[in-house]
């Protein structure tokens, strides 16, 4: 596929127009500890309707297709969020919506797909991933929507970006967890716009951190990926189409450890009653590493849908 371009402001604002019926402008929150590295801030996309921020470029995507585009229909291929912004989405719009999830999807997930109305067809890892990298999918009809290789997912996700610059201009960092680049880049391309001098991070997590491999390489580069509560991110590799983008827009990648990444989503949930599922976490934890700079740093709270089962492990001191 033809590497993507970063998106233009006035595309971005074009997108907040869009989708203005869609997505919350979501609040901006003070993480409330005192004793962290930088003054910390909270953007709760875990507010949403859908409960991440991924209505945003669904939406998006979905308002500039062609009508007779989507008349057969849409999928994609997603971990769940994705999943739940489209099928939401695509309820609003009348279309019909399938999903195509891996095997370890979380059960909330799958749950609230089904309860927006979309068909979910789940298979191994390795399969699912090759959907996302071949942008296809045999076995369903209709139009595809990519989770990340999509100007307008990356523009409907830039909104983001547009907000932390409006309600907090002293911003000197951002912190955006990384599963494909579609955040991020987004993020990072309203930001740069905007306020050139504002850093903007990546954040993963020790079990998959493609983008720290690629950076270390300065080419995408096929990681190991190992499974675990942080569902939300952490891919086998960066998609080569997205890879000239992220080089160009994001400054680095902060890696946390899963002990990490329990400990700062115990504390949204103790310290601000923020319920904020694994890649939140890991752009927290990333922030309270230091490793993000001090002065001001705003967190992506990029969802909220977290198992029970999960979130109770984590409020009792155990790392999934």
């Amino acid at each position: 596929m033809k590497p993507l371009e970063p998106v233009s402001l006035k595309a971005i604002r074009a997108a907040r127009d869009r989708i203005a019926d869609l997505a919350l402008r979501t609040p901006l929150v003070r993480l409330n500890v005192d004793d962290a590295p930088a003054e910390i801030y909270l953007k709760l996309e875990n507010f949403q309707p859908v409960g991440s921020f991924k209505v945003r470029g669904a939406g998006n995507a979905m308002r500039v297709a062609e009508t007779k585009v989507l008349a057969d229909g849409v999928y994609t291929a997603s971990a769940g969020n994705m999943a739940q912004g489209l099928a939401y989405v695509a309820r609003r719009m009348g279309v019909p919506c399938s999903v195509v999830v891996p095997d370890h999807a979380p059960q909330i997930k799958l749950d609230a797909i089904e309860r927006y109305g979309a068909g979910i067809v789940k298979v191994p890892f390795d399969e699912w991933w090759q959907i996302i990298v071949t942008h296809r999918f045999e076995g369903l009809s209709g139009r595809m929507i990519h989770p990340v290789s999509d100007p307008a997912i990356v523009a409907g996700n830039g909104t983001i970006g547009l907000e932390i610059i409006e309600d907090l201009p002293q911003v000197d960092a951002v912190v955006v967890p990384f599963g494909g680049g579609g955040l991020s880049s987004g993020i990072a391309a309203a930001v740069r716009a905007l306020k050139p001098k504002t850093r903007v991070y990546a954040a993963e997590v020790e079990t998959a951190a493609p983008l720290l491999a690629s950076f270390a390489a300065n080419e995408p580069r096929e990681i190991q990926h190992t499974p675990s509560f942080v569902d939300g991110i952490g891919g086998k590799s960066v998609l080569p189409e997205m890879w000239p983008m992220v080089r160009a827009l994001l400054d680095d990648s902060i890696v946390v450890s899963l002990a990490q990444t329990a400990e700062a989503i115990r504390l949204m949930a103790m310290r601000n009653r923020v319920i904020a599922e694994g890649a939140a976490g890991a752009a927290v934890a990333a922030a309270l590493s230091g490793q993000a700079g001090s002065g001001t740093v705003v967190c992506i709270i990029s969802g909220g849908n977290i198992d029970a089962a999960i979130l109770t492990k984590i409020l009792s001191g155990r790392t999934p």
